[in-house]
């Protein structure tokens, strides 16, 4: 069986990119690098598991970042890319360049709460359920193609931080059984092209 190689981005805590990690053996693909555009809890997760990070730092010029990041990705040659909570918009040549094996996951079900808010709008629009979404990465605020969602119950006494909690633990399984359709090639890569 070849190898299926797959990138991550990340920008904060990377507890998906941990989960990524944790169920190697259940997904079976090969973490091949972690790309960063900041110094992040992620960075140390990756360096303890051996898993190379590449740092593309966002400067005043958007199309320079855009150029650095796509050459970063190509260069590690993955069958599929895991934006984990990489908090920025990809730009048009990473798009042009990878379209189609990009995924995202979302605390949310789309396309209700697009954005880095959902939990609070969800909570604040008064939803009796919210839940988790993974969607191939287009030229919009999570308006890619949906993948697959899971509902979870919004709860009377829910904070944001209790919901955002539990909506994590629903989206980390998603994540590995999504990545592992892809490995065995249940979900093809180049939907979305």
């Amino acid at each position: 069986m070849n190898e299926f190689r797959i990138a991550v981005l990340a920008s904060g805590s990377g507890t998906l990119f941990q989960a990524l990690i944790d169920q190697q053996s259940n997904h079976q693909g090969t973490l091949v690098g972690l790309v960063t555009d900041v110094d992040c809890l992620a960075i140390q997760r990756a360096k303890s598991s051996g898993i190379p990070v590449t740092k593309v730092s966002l400067n005043s010029n958007r199309d320079a970042w855009d150029f650095e990041l796509a050459q970063t990705l190509i260069k590690l040659n993955p069958d599929l890319i895991v934006s984990a909570g990489f908090m920025k918009i990809l730009g048009p040549r990473v798009l042009t360049e990878l379209r189609g094996k990009i995924i995202n996951t979302h605390p949310a079900l789309l396309p209700k709460f697009p954005g880095a808010h959902a939990v609070a709008d969800a909570l604040a629009a008064g939803e009796k359920v919210s839940g988790s979404t993974i969607h191939f990465v287009d030229e919009g605020v999570d308006t890619g193609q949906i993948i697959t969602q899971k509902e979870v119950e919004i709860l009377p006494s829910d904070t944001i931080q209790t919901l955002h909690e539990r909506i994590k633990q629903v989206e980390r399984e998603l994540l590995v059984q999504v990545v592992k359709q892809f490995v065995s090639k249940e979900l093809l890569t180049k939907a979305g092209k």
